[in-house]
Order: C-alpha cells, then structure tokens, then sequence
C-alpha cells in the first residue's frame, strides 16, 4: 500500500497514462461509443467522463491490463445511466447492456475473466468507425469554424485549452462552438455513418478542408510567438495519414497527404536555434527530413496513378516536389512551378494561388512581369489586409532597385502580420534598405 507521500507521483502517473490512451485511441474510443448509442454527442459526453473517472480509479488502482477496454467499458455504463436518466428502458437501452460481460464491475474498471486482451468493439468495423466519425465531424451542415474544433476534439483527441492554444482563441468560445455543434448535429439527425458511395465524394471535400486548415495552421501560425506549430500540423499529417489508408481509391486523399509529408519535411530548417524563421533560400537542406520527402513522393505517385488527374492538393503536393527535388532556390525548375501554379489556378482560383504564381515568375522570369501580376491583384483589392500581398511587392521592388517603395511596402506588411516571427523577418529586411 503506497504511503501519501506516493499519492502525487501516482497520480501523475495515471495522468500521463489517461492522456497516452487518449491521445492514441480517442477517435476508435468516441467512434465505437457512437456506433453503440446511435448518437454523437452522448459519445463525446460519456467518454469525457470516462477519462475523468479513469484519473480517480488509476491512481487508485492502477492503470488496468486493458486501459482502452476499461474506458469503453465505462464509458458504455454512464451511457446507459443517461439512457435511465432519460427513462430511455427501450431497445436502446438493451442494445447498451447487451453487449458488457457477465462479471464486469459497475465501475467498469475489471473485464470478464478471459476476455482481459479483447477490444470492446468489432475489429472489422474500426476502419469504417472512423472514418464515419471524420465525417460526422465535418459535416456540411457545420460551419467551418465547428467542423475544425470538432474534428480536433473528437478524432483528433485534442482538449478544448490546447484547441484554442492552436487558434489563439478563448477556451470558452471553443467549448461553445464544440456545444454549438453537436446540438447542431442532434438537431439535423445527422446519423453517425459513412455517407453513402454515391455521396462520400462531395461531403470528402469538407474533411480535406478541415485537414488543410489544420496543416496551414500548424505550418505557418497565423499569430503568436511561434512560427511553426508541429504538434497541430503532426496531428493533421497523422489524420492524413489514416483518412489516405481508409479511401485508398482517392486521389486528392493521396495527394493532400503528399502535401502534408512534403511540407512537413522541411520544419527542421524553417527555423533556427531560437526559433527565428529561416527563409527558403537560407535553409540548410541537408536539414531537410528525407524518409518525410520519400513519403511525400511515393503519395503523390499513388494520386497520379489512381487515373483522374492531380486535384488542388495534388498539384500543391507538385509544386512542393519541386522544391524536395532542387539542391537549391536557384536551381529549382521554376518553369514547372509556373505551369503547376497556372493548373492550380484553373482548378481552385483563389488571390494566394496567383500571388504565389507571381512568385514563380519572378523566379522564372524576373521581377518586372511578376510585378505588373502583383500590382493587378493588388487593385482587385481581394488580398485587402492581408502581410503576403505587401511581403511579395517588397521583395519584387527590392529586386528592381526601388528600395524607398521596397520598405514602405515591408514596413506596411509587417504591421499587418500577426506572427511575431515573420514580422521580425520583414522589418530586418525594411531595416536593411535604409
């Protein structure tokens, strides 16, 4: 029997336990609990509260032999105590109970004898669980803000503080767009399944876009301190990752997972060793992390090979195995990337696709042409407040020579950049024009 003053290392120790189990299996945990009670929210609901008693029992007890048994077998009593709560002896109920063993403890702490190494779910159905989840979380009937903080609490198993950690936004307005949204889904009788075939294709777009903001979030913060967030854009390679070995068929699956492995091989040399932002053409390549590059390339191969053309996330994973594949900015073949951004274009118009196409033809074909692109898109007023915008016509006049209009331009552009990191860039470089 520990002594008290074993109590705090015991609990700390339940604690990282209940956070590892969570962190790895919380998206089969809150699937298979949605697939038992047929609703969402419930799901989301009993399992926090499994966590929260696991914290008490596991100190107490020890973590169990089966950590991810107990939390389910747990998890499916408070959903029957809901069930009683609500008066719900029905069907329902009985579908609950079922299922849980002769001999299991009310406390769900302990399984039936024999039964110690068995997952409380159908193994042939996990893959399909989760991949309904990744699709009840991102439904189209949420607006994007819901999808995001929904997808990062429940498959993800992110909290609601390290979510808005993320976002750089209060606690309690995550919570709220997390409440928000699964009311939402219980009203639309949104039901926890895979959409059928003939739909999986249109509601996969919102998944994809729910992953991209997650990436683009965790590769380039758009506030705060840090340049890189790694933990949120690893958590959105990871969610790739899986989504890619559920649909093997999709190729923009393939091809954002490409994007993701690509982009996430050059971190270890964005910055430096005070987190300072390294520029692209400073970085130190032999930095880059090859087994990323290689698994970028083998996806993008799996997109191209799948027979329907590089979608948007295809043809970005493109242009970022340009970069992968050049020893150097100066070597890299920006013809390619020109024609890759043009292909973009015409698939997914957007004002950061043809600023970026500016880019390219600066590289390509001088300063000059990408300018007057710049200046057209700068009068559309469709990058209106935006840093990328004033950062590209600072760099471009700087190259021209025109160094006054270079640093009102960077001096303009790091007032309107909220990350403290870029900003420091753009104002050394204003600093270094006068």
């Amino acid at each position: 029997m520990p002594g008290a003053a074993d109590g705090p290392p015991v609990a700390e120790s339940a604690r990282r336990a209940v956070e590892a189990v969570w962190r790895i299996e919380s998206a089969r945990i809150v699937a298979a609990l949605a697939r038992y009670t047929g609703d969402f929210a419930l799901a989301e609901d009993v399992a926090q509260e499994a966590l929260a008693e696991a914290l008490v029992a596991w100190s107490r007890d020890g973590a169990p032999a089966s950590p991810v048994g107990w939390l389910l077998a747990t998890a499916r009593r408070r959903a029957v105590d809901s069930f009683r709560r609500r008066s719900a002896l029905d069907e329902r109920y009985a579908a609950l109970a079922g299922p849980l063993a002769d001999g299991e403890f009310s406390s769900g702490a302990a399984t039936a004898p024999g039964r110690a190494d068995d997952l409380p779910w159908d193994p042939d159905r996990v893959d399909d669980d989760v991949l309904a989840l990744m699709f009840t979380a991102c439904h189209p009937v949420l607006p994007p803000e819901a999808r995001v903080a929904l997808t990062l609490r429940v498959v993800a198993g992110l909290s609601s503080e390290e979510i808005a950690r993320a976002f750089l936004v209060p606690t309690p307005t995550v919570q709220a767009r997390i409440t928000r949204a699964k009311k939402t889904i219980a009203a639309a009788r949104v039901p926890f399944e895979l959409p059928p075939p003939e739909e999986r294709r249109e509601r996969l777009g919102a998944v994809l876009s729910v992953l991209y903001v997650v990436f683009t979030e965790g590769s380039t913060a758009t506030a705060g301190d840090d340049l890189l967030r790694p933990d949120l854009a690893y958590e959105a390679v990871r969610l790739a990752r899986t989504l890619a070995a559920l649909l093997p068929a999709e190729p923009e699956v393939h091809g954002q997972l490409a994007l993701f492995e690509l982009t996430a091989a050059r971190f270890p040399a964005r910055t430096g060793p005070d987190g300072e932002p390294v520029l692209l053409e400073d970085q130190d390549r032999r930095r880059w992390d090859r087994s990323a590059v290689r698994r970028g390339l083998a996806a993008l191969g799996r997109a191209a090979t799948l027979g329907r053309g590089l979608g948007p996330y295809g043809l970005q994973a493109a242009i970022a195995a340009c970069h992968a594949a050049a020893p150097s900015v100066a070597e890299t073949d920006w013809e390619r990337v020109v024609l890759l951004y043009e292909a973009l274009g015409r698939v997914a118009p957007s004002p950061v696709v043809e600023l970026n196409r500016a880019v390219a033809v600066a590289m390509a074909g001088g300063p000059r042409e990408a300018l007057s692109l710049v200046d057209d898109l700068a009068v559309s007023g469709r990058l209106s407040g935006s840093h990328l915008l004033p950062t590209v016509r600072g760099e471009l006049l700087t190259r021209l020579g025109r160094t006054v209009e270079a640093r009102a331009e960077l001096e303009l552009a790091a007032r309107l950049c909220r990350n403290a990191g870029e900003r420091s860039v753009l104002l050394r470089k204003a600093a270094a024009l006068e």
